[in-house]
């Protein structure tokens, strides 16, 4: 049995991810480590989980564990790793976005890997520490991910949306209800910060500068609580049935990543560890649709999915959710 701590439980990442491994035949919870919450039932806060757990919520590190989960803010784990001395053998799988480029990616001289999967599975097996990848990186990597590895990707016009949990469980001016419903809005146009690390990735997919593929991304904020639907825009002389077969092999060992032959919408995969891609052309001009839950493919999901690998685990291990259709 694999002992797993959560630091900083009380967020939505932190609640998404204590709800899977409650129910993870291979894993026992040790503690939930939270600040604003120490002392406090686990259930008080994730009130969904009455019932279903006796965890307190503490404020203390407690390091008689396999593996710890980083739920906290951005910039918050480097601190945390800073002002904690956590044994090497403690495996960690960090959510925010402080070690998953390759310039920042060491603590301690010890490196986090980029965990996604359908990248870098062999190398998330023997790693011990991860990276998670943002939730837009996640969706725009795996959209474009096959057309990297065969060097036909030129530039890029992306558009995105998210929904509210996207922005965190903190409230700001454009997460409250009366801001968000029937309304949406672009945000950090062409400058959100997931795209170097889909840079990264595409480099090492295939084997060219990064600077050769120019993403044009713009997010938008949208008036639901969860899912992330991206549309990928550029050209190529690759037929739709050259693209398929592409798309097919890239991700036919991959059991989270689909290709579908229909249009794809976010109730197929909201509550769930899936990726649908969908491809469409038109002449010259290729779109690839790119659907997931940003707070599981896109967070806690694919933080469970690299931990399964790192212990030898099936990667779908406790990961066989249902989707939210209705």
């Amino acid at each position: 049995m694999i002992k797993a701590g959560i630091i900083g439980g009380a967020g939505y990442t932190g609640g998404e991810t204590l709800r899977i491994l409650l129910r993870h035949p291979q894993v026992s919870i040790a503690f939930v480590h939270s600040k604003s919450q120490a002392g406090k039932s686990v259930h008080h806060t994730h009130t969904d989980l009455i019932g279903e757990t006796d965890l307190i919520f503490t404020g203390d590190l407690h390091t008689n564990v396999d593996v710890l989960f980083f739920c906290v803010g951005h910039g918050e784990a480097k601190v945390f790793l800073a002002e904690n001395n956590i044994p090497e053998h403690i495996r960690i799988i960090d959510l925010s976005q402080d070690f998953r480029l390759n310039a920042s990616n060491k603590d301690q001289a010890i490196p986090f890997v980029y965990g996604l999967p359908e990248l870098q599975r062999d190398q998330i097996k023997t790693a011990q520490r991860i990276a998670n990848p943002g939730c837009f990186a996640t969706a725009i990597q795996l959209g474009l991910l096959p057309l990297a590895a065969h060097n036909i990707l030129g530039n890029i016009h992306a558009t995105g949306i998210t929904g509210a949990t996207g922005a965190g469980q903190s409230l700001a001016a454009t997460s409250h209800f009366s801001w968000r419903a029937n309304n949406i809005s672009a945000y950090k146009t062409l400058t959100h910060q997931h795209m170097a690390e889909v840079k990264q990735s595409l480099h090492q997919a295939s084997g060219k500068a990064s600077a050769e593929q120019q993403i044009h991304f713009i997010p938008w904020r949208g008036d639901f609580t969860r899912g992330i639907f991206v549309s990928l825009q550029m050209e190529t002389t690759a037929s739709l049935e050259e693209l398929t077969a592409m798309y097919e092999s890239f991700y036919a060992t991959h059991p989270f990543t689909y290709l579908s032959d229909g249009s794809i919408h976010l109730k197929q995969v909201v509550n769930t560890n899936k990726c649908l891609v969908q491809l469409e052309k038109e002449g010259d001009q290729l779109v690839v649709h790119v659907a997931i839950d940003n707070l599981l493919k896109g967070a806690s999901g694919q933080a469970v999915q690299n931990m399964n690998l790192m212990f030898g685990l099936n990667e779908t291990t406790g990961l066989n959710l249902k989707a939210g259709y209705f």
